[in-house]
């Protein structure tokens, strides 16, 4: 994908300071970090290079920075296409860019390539506490389908499935 831009209310043309792609294997110690820094259930390093290398079944992207002193991996996504499903496994971004759209993009990035393999709907979990992440998927269309109980560890907390038809 290449660097979108979008008009903001007055008509101007902003550029998002990153770009959305495929992961690659030199990506995931930056993964991994992200990971760890962000608090998400713990994957590591050899489960996503199993993911990315051998899952064909697989949705594995990540944002890079565009900025000269960065250009490293500020978020990322996984996820599966099962069936007519596209299942999101782990989303986030790096807590120094957060409020740029990165999640956002690589959600809709995700939602795009599970369009052109047939997906019929999008399914995630989020924390219940997690109000921001909620917010964003409600503004994207997804809708509550259930509570899971104790469904995340460290800490223990509840999970809302979240849905998504595809039109």
């Amino acid at each position: 994908m290449s660097v979108s831009d979008s008009e903001n209310m007055e008509g101007a043309i902003t550029f998002k300071p990153y770009v959305v792609g495929q992961m690659k294997e030199s990506d995931l110690s930056e993964v991994v970090a992200i990971e760890d820094i962000t608090g998400l259930n713990r994957w590591g390093y050899d489960a996503y290079r199993r993911e990315l290398l051998k899952n064909h079944n697989s949705v594995m992207l990540v944002a890079r920075s565009l900025a000269s002193n960065r250009g490293g991996v500020v978020g990322f996504f996984a996820g599966w296409v099962i069936e007519d499903e596209l299942h999101v496994n782990n989303i986030a971004s790096h807590p120094e860019f957060r409020r740029l759209g990165i999640g956002q993009s690589l959600l809709e990035a995700g939602i795009d390539q599970g369009k052109q393999r047939g997906v019929a709907h999008v399914l995630l979990e989020v924390r219940a506490s997690n109000e921001a992440a909620q917010s964003l998927y409600r503004k994207l269309g997804f809708n509550f389908v259930a509570r899971r109980r104790d469904y995340y560890r460290l800490p223990v907390e509840d999970a809302f499935v979240m849905k998504l038809e595809i039109e």
